[in-house]
């Protein structure tokens, strides 16, 4: 349903000539659409922070398609996650203006519509080691399509905790750190003492051996001795930027 047809609606109803039960199962129809197989939500972003975001992982090329048909059609902005090589091939033949990034495994055609808040902050995005870029581009690539000011930091772990102090300064003038790290996870610990604004902690599946594909991490930042950091799930870039969101635009 258009903005045309939620208005037209409207009058109708100030007529009195709709019920509103079928007023509610037309506005309904507007949040959602109904594939067979999936029921789009369409209105997410009227509801929350991020738009739907289609998990491609489990689904038929088929499905995403259809599912990405819809979203940009309804709202001009679809975003697809984990999207491997061959289905980031298949997208970009079906949507030719999107834009796929095989590091962070997401796919994005369309533009978010509306315009932030100009003083609403920056969200730096900071790695601990170069293999961990896999969730930082995921979680980047979430907020640049969102239209945050976004700020990357890569390769500062505390192995070498020297590289974390030449860009201290330039991290404290962010808002929100999202912080990855695989191994030991400590640079979120040392970030969360050193920085004063939200923290939100990523393990990643980064690390050898006992790193247990992120679990070590995980648990490190859990047990992180510096009060208040956010963990979320092992390289859930993603979560994290919706956290960021949150942060920056739930009282909107």
């Amino acid at each position: 349903m258009k903005n045309s047809s939620i208005e037209a609606l409207l009058a109708v109803l100030d007529k009195g000539d709709v019920s509103p039960f079928d007023a509610l199962k037309l506005l309904n129809s507007h949040l959602t659409s109904d594939l067979g197989f999936a029921r789009v939500d369409t209105g997410r972003g009227i509801t929350a922070v991020l738009p739907e975001v289609i998990l491609a992982q489990g689904k038929s090329s088929e499905e995403v398609l259809k599912i990405t048909d819809n979203l940009f059609t309804r709202t001009g902005l679809a975003i697809v996650s984990r999207t491997g090589e061959d289905l980031g091939r298949i997208l970009l033949e079906s949507f030719a203006e999107g834009q796929y990034s095989k590091r962070g495994r997401m796919f994005v055609t369309g533009e978010y519509r509306k315009n932030p808040d100009c003083n609403e902050g920056t969200v730096a995005v900071i790695s601990a080691g170069t293999s961990d870029l896999h969730a930082v581009e995921e979680a980047s690539i979430i907020l640049e399509t969102m239209k945050v000011d976004t700020r990357r930091f890569c390769d500062i772990g505390v192995a070498g905790v020297h590289r974390l102090a030449e860009v201290l300064p330039s991290l404290r003038e962010c808002s929100v750190c999202i912080v990855f790290a695989g191994m030991d996870a400590a640079l979120p610990t040392l970030i969360g003492g050193l920085y004063r604004g939200p923290v939100v902690a990523v393990p990643t599946s980064t690390g050898y051996g006992t790193a247990f594909g992120g679990v070590t991490a995980l648990l490190s930042m859990l047990n992180s001795c510096s009060p208040g950091i956010c963990v979320l799930n092992i390289d859930n870039g993603l979560g994290a930027a919706a956290a960021a969101l949150r942060i920056l635009r739930g009282f909107e």
